[in-house]
């Protein structure tokens, strides 16, 4: 397709949009593909009633009902599944490693602080951390507070860095930032802890399986290669700028796997060119469904959340900033928030008792009367 244009349309998206008139992004292949953007005197999100499924959703995940030691499913499709874990310090439980054998685990601490054995060494980790356990590397998480995850199971494909092109290998986060496992340190730890693991439990079909051993299964002596566990903290992200235009949530992605990727919205300066737009533009991300886990701030595109609740707003209809976002936007400078986007390419399904945490009104938040 080639490009064309037809009536009022700006120069350059995200700018000089006509005063009293919005901009509509349609894209394909989350922000990468062919993408237009309509000019319209109303915004995209004025829908006065929903019949159905597709509407956007929005989950008081807080108000989950505390499993202690158990992944509680969100969200899911046959590529990645979303789930709120939460734990906390209990010598039983260091009686035994996991290890997912149903694919990738990345873990974002939400709250609490502690260790995590590994058979390549001990990782230390505290809110704000994302955690990456490659398949199959069993795990041990020594808690020393209360703690809450976000979960990210990849089930077809290894995550990896994302393309950084003409930025260079060292834009969005520095390799060096990532936190590698120490072997040593973890020896001393097991020691001074009288840590004995000898139980291992596999997950496998989202079926557990037990194998028992006679000394500790930590024991690894020495390793090479360029597969083992790591973390990455949000402070060691580098959010892309530009002062003049608003870039696309896809400047922000920070791993990538196969049909999925994962993105962090992070504190930053606002746009300063006075046309410039500020606020996230209204939207149609055609291919996939957006997932967002809001950390902590202040969330200026939304209005009456708090920390721990996550929104859904599956492809197939536009969507962008809350009125009163729009309104206040002129007196802000900077963002002050912490986030978490999963975009994905496969449908996701919502599991039936995280259902039931949602908040019914939430698709009416966009009406300004």
């Amino acid at each position: 397709m080639y490009l064309y244009s037809q009536g009022e349309f700006t120069k350059q998206s995200h700018k000089a949009i006509p005063e009293g008139h919005f901009e509509e992004e349609q894209g394909r292949r989350g922000f990468f593909g062919s993408v237009s953007h309509l000019i319209k005197p109303q915004p995209s999100t004025r829908w006065e009633v929903i019949e159905g499924p597709l509407r956007p959703h929005l989950y008081d995940s807080p108000a989950m009902n505390k499993l202690w030691g158990v992944w509680q499913r969100m969200l899911f499709n046959q590529d990645c599944s979303l789930y709120q874990y939460f734990d906390k310090p209990n010598q039983l439980e260091i009686s035994y490693g996991f290890r997912n054998a149903d694919g990738e685990t990345l873990y974002f601490c939400h709250q609490g602080k502690g260790n995590i054995l590994t058979e390549y060494g001990l990782l230390p980790f505290e809110v704000g951390h994302y955690i990456l356990i490659p398949k199959c590397v069993t795990h041990t998480f020594v808690f020393e507070e209360e703690s809450q995850f976000l979960v990210i199971e990849s089930r077809t494909g290894a995550y990896r860095e994302p393309d950084r092109g003409m930025l260079g290998k060292n834009a969005i986060y520095d390799p060096t930032s990532f936190g590698k496992p120490n072997l040593e340190g973890q020896i001393n730890f097991k020691k001074e802890k009288n840590i004995n693991i000898t139980s291992i439990v596999v997950k496998r079909e989202n079926r557990m399986t037990t194998f028992q051993y006679s000394s500790c299964y930590y024991d690894t002596l020495g390793w090479k290669g360029d597969f083992y566990p790591l973390t990455l903290h949000v402070r060691d992200i580098m959010p892309i700028l530009s002062a003049r235009v608003h870039l696309p949530p896809s400047a922000h992605t920070t791993f990538v796997s196969s049909q999925f990727v994962v993105c962090t919205f992070l504190p930053r300066p606002l746009e300063s060119d006075p046309d410039a737009l500020k606020v996230p533009f209204y939207h149609q991300n055609i291919d996939y469904d957006e997932v967002i886990f809001y950390h902590a701030g202040n969330f200026f595109s939304r209005d009456n959340l708090k920390a721990g609740m996550i929104s859904f707003h599956p492809a197939g209809f536009p969507h962008g900033p809350h009125p009163k976002a729009v309104k206040s936007i002129d007196s802000k400078t900077h963002t002050d928030e912490i986030a978490v986007m999963v975009d994905t390419w496969g449908a996701l399904q919502v599991d039936p008792e995280f259902a039931k945490l949602e908040v019914s009104e939430y698709w009416a938040s966009w009406k300004t009367r």
